[in-house]
């Protein structure tokens, strides 16, 4: 069985998302509404399932409405002001998009013909920033999935960027593969 722990402010450990038959692969919490988002794998396939704050499953997402697959390997997650989950999608090589009922946004396979999309963040502008291990670059969409400008390549000093957040101050982390570092930018001024 699979279990995700919650562990308290005194170290308590609790059960708090319990009896998941999928393999638990990327995990996102709100803090507009405290929902958790989590990114599943199967041996054949990848579905997101909303939890409330208390752990009770809400809704789960796998199909659009012809009943084609949305995900296959959902590795990063977030969610943006408006509540759209965004998904960087490594088996995809593309970036998900759905609304918060579920229903399908749109998809976004880069600029080049080998995008190979990694960490995922949004900003207070509702941009959505991905990383793109294939061409070394940290890459910015709008909230509807339009490339909007590259952000970060080697000139910058990023080289395979793999993981990302902004904070509440605006600054940018940047992970980096095989590098032991976290690099800070500032981003939005």
């Amino acid at each position: 069985m699979r279990v995700i722990k919650k562990i308290t402010l005194e170290n308590k450990l609790t059960k708090f998302i319990e009896k998941m038959d999928w393999t638990p692969l990327s995990i996102y919490c709100s803090r507009l509404n405290g929902d958790i988002l989590v990114g599943k794998i199967t041996k054949r396939e990848g579905k997101v399932t909303r939890y409330n704050d208390t752990g009770v499953e809400i809704q789960s997402f796998q199909r659009d409405n012809q009943e084609q697959e949305i995900y296959k390997y959902p590795y990063y997650i977030t969610a943006n002001v408006n509540s759209d989950i965004c998904t960087s999608d490594y088996g995809k090589k593309a970036v998900e998009v759905v609304d918060k009922s579920g229903q399908h946004r749109f998809s976004y396979i880069g600029q080049e013909s080998k995008f190979d999309s990694y960490g995922i963040c949004t900003d207070i502008l509702d941009h959505i920033l991905v990383c793109d291990f294939g061409s070394h670059s940290v890459q910015v969409l709008d909230q509807n999935g339009q490339f909007v400008f590259v952000l970060l390549t080697p000139l910058h000093g990023v080289s395979q960027p793999r993981g990302l957040c902004v904070d509440e101050d605006d600054f940018l982390f940047v992970t980096q593969d095989n590098t032991n570092t976290v690099k800070v930018f500032q981003y939005l001024q």
